[in-house]
């Protein structure tokens, strides 16, 4: 028991150590730090998955057939095509994989652009303050870069097309949502969701663990915000 004690006290004081109060730090190491972070998390992100299953065998970010096709994937497999409907499920996510790494770019630019204060309400903010930053700083710029890719991706797939002309007829009948009429923007969207899903993992794995993060900067300021 006291060999436990002792080692609760050495670890104590070991966090002490490194935990300072985040009104101590200075704006630069708070941002230098923050940067870091948030540079290691997108491009662990990216890496995930922008490489082949990295949508396709995850079923967090697996892309669907949208929900207005549901119908046609029971009545293909129903009369035993139902390799038509997993051909486009398969193609959708490589879709997705062939994009992402595009995002690289893009990410790393959002990070050079954060001002001080941007940086300091992300330190302070929620547990994915810096996902949401990201998304509100990317997301038009990435569905930009990601959509042509999905197109070329998609184009081999004959299904794809005419689902883009059955689902417009259906939705000006009022039998589909507009957000499924296209199938590339539908894949585009889910892209988007799933890189910015995974993202957020990062977030919460580097704010609750931030010494186990291998970078001394990294654990002092976000070390600050535990304590």
């Amino acid at each position: 028991m006291r060999a436990f004690i002792l080692s609760l006290l050495l670890f104590a004081t070991a966090f002490n150590a490194h935990a300072i109060s985040l009104k101590n730090l200075s704006n630069k190491d708070a941002v230098a730090g923050l940067k870091e972070a948030l540079n290691k998390g997108a491009s662990n992100a990216v890496a995930t998955l922008g490489k082949q299953d990295g949508f396709f065998g995850n079923d967090r970010v697996k892309i669907p057939l949208p929900d207005s096709m549901q119908k046609l994937d029971h009545t293909l497999r129903s009369i035993g095509m139902g390799q038509y409907a997993d051909e486009l499920v398969l193609t959708m996510n490589r879709a997705a994989e062939a994009a992402v790494p595009e995002a690289r770019t893009l990410l790393v630019n959002a990070v050079k652009e954060m001002s001080v204060q941007d940086a300091k309400g992300i330190l302070t903010g929620g547990d994915t303050s810096a996902t949401d930053y990201f998304r509100s700083k990317t997301s038009k710029k990435l569905a930009a870069k990601f959509l042509p890719i999905v197109q070329q991706t998609t184009a081999s797939v004959g299904v794809a097309q005419k689902y883009n002309q059955l689902a417009g007829n259906a939705a000006r009948l009022g039998l589909v949502d507009e957000s499924q009429t296209n199938l590339e923007n539908y894949i585009t969207q889910k892209t988007l969701d799933g890189l910015f899903l995974m993202i957020a993992d990062e977030e919460k794995s580097i704010r609750a663990n931030p010494f186990e993060q291998g970078s001394k900067l990294i654990n002092k300021v976000f070390g600050a915000i535990l304590k």
